[in-house]
């Protein structure tokens, strides 16, 4: 898998090589930001623009500022991605191949226990839970609610062999939580405190518990907008933070490796990887591929490195389709600006995807069509 990986991002790297045009006036990017102050929806929070690290555009909405703490609802799934990366730099994880019993002992003998890490991170667990269908046995909502949530877990009957079958729910990603906690022997939000949070110098945030006192890997993670921006920049950069290496670059490639194909049914991405996104966007006659982190209501961590660009969005336009819209959009001016200005490496599109697709989807593209991801 390196070495597939390693050739992907040999032709993605050669792709983003081709020069930028002439440099032109930079973009304006805080006057463009100020446009979205005539939004008609009173739930934009803020956003924040970095560019090769530093923030280039920072602006917060209807009361917002940048001390708030904001629910980031699914985006937190993909700070459980780094966390497992994190888990395996040391060595409390052996590999993505082990199954979950192997750290969980109460799942042996239940359908989860024999489910591999990967296949939870590409949400092809197997497992009956499904957060686009209601009456799904493992639907979000009832794990939720459960009294014991790892014990509902527990109970979830397979519905498809482990591998097979994308589908997207919030159960697989708490289990990934879960096998961090007691492969490391603490709690995800200490370990993520301790080893991610405070190298980045992220010093305001909150990642709740359930009704076990677990960490809920699913999401539930408060960041500001700035920490959203800054772990963006942590996975623009490989995994460093100055000169830290808090995530390993190996993990970092593998993790945003896609896996699925989801654009036939997902009109905000061409992929899945582990727990994070991927999609080529068209700007003007160029593609810039971006990597992206996406919760509920529009909040996002967009990375585009052909740009060398972050964009950090909190949003609380939650089940409201347009949040999602909206994010797309304020990403999609910002990107425009860079390419007029001639800040990006453009053409990696359609060629380098088809590198990226055979490097990480080899032992995906298996089984019936993805299901379609919530708003």
């Amino acid at each position: 898998m390196r070495s597939k990986i390693a050739s992907w991002l040999a032709c993605a790297v050669l792709a983003w090589m081709v020069p930028p045009a002439a440099a032109a006036e930079p973009p304006d990017l805080p006057a463009l930001l100020a446009r979205w102050d005539r939004d008609p929806h009173p739930d934009l929070r803020g956003v924040v623009v970095l560019h090769r690290g530093r923030r280039v555009a920072e602006r917060y909405y209807h009361g917002a500022g940048a001390d708030e703490l904001h629910d980031v609802r699914s985006a937190g799934k993909s700070v459980t991605a780094l966390m497992v990366g994190i888990a395996i730099d040391r060595g409390a994880i052996g590999s993505v191949d082990d199954p979950v019993q192997r750290y969980w002992a109460a799942a042996a003998g239940r359908p989860v226990g024999a489910v591999a890490l990967r296949d939870l991170l590409a949400m092809r667990s197997g497992l009956d839970a499904f957060d686009e269908d209601p009456d799904s046995p493992g639907h979000e909502d009832r794990m939720d609610a459960a009294a014991d949530p790892q014990a509902f877990v527990l109970g979830l009957p397979q519905a498809d062999p482990p591998g097979t079958r994308y589908r997207y729910n919030s159960a697989t990603a708490y289990v990934a939580g879960l096998a961090v906690a007691y492969a490391t022997g603490e709690t995800m939000a200490a370990l993520a405190g301790r080893a991610l949070f405070a190298p980045l110098g992220i010093a305001d945030w909150r990642w709740d518990a359930d009704a076990s006192g677990a960490t809920k890997g699913q999401g539930n993670l408060r960041l500001t907008t700035r920490g959203l921006a800054a772990i963006g920049e942590l996975v623009r950069n490989d995994g460093r933070a100055g000169d830290r290496q808090v995530v390993g670059e190996d993990w970092i490639r593998r993790m945003l490796a896609p896996r699925v194909a989801i654009g036939d049914v997902d009109p905000y991405a061409d992929d899945y990887g582990w727990f994070w996104y991927r999609k080529d966007h068209r700007i003007g006659d160029a593609l810039v591929p971006v990597w992206f982190a996406s919760g509920n209501g529009g909040n996002k961590i967009y990375v585009a490195p052909a740009c060398e660009l972050v964009v950090a969005i909190t949003s609380a336009a939650y089940g409201r389709g347009y949040g999602q819209r909206r994010s797309e959009a304020i990403l999609a001016a910002i990107l425009a600006a860079q390419v007029e200005a001639g800040d990006c490496r453009t053409g990696a599109g359609r060629a380098s995807q088809a590198q990226a697709e055979a490097a990480g989807r080899r032992d995906a593209a298996r089984g019936p069509q993805p299901q379609r991801n919530r708003s």
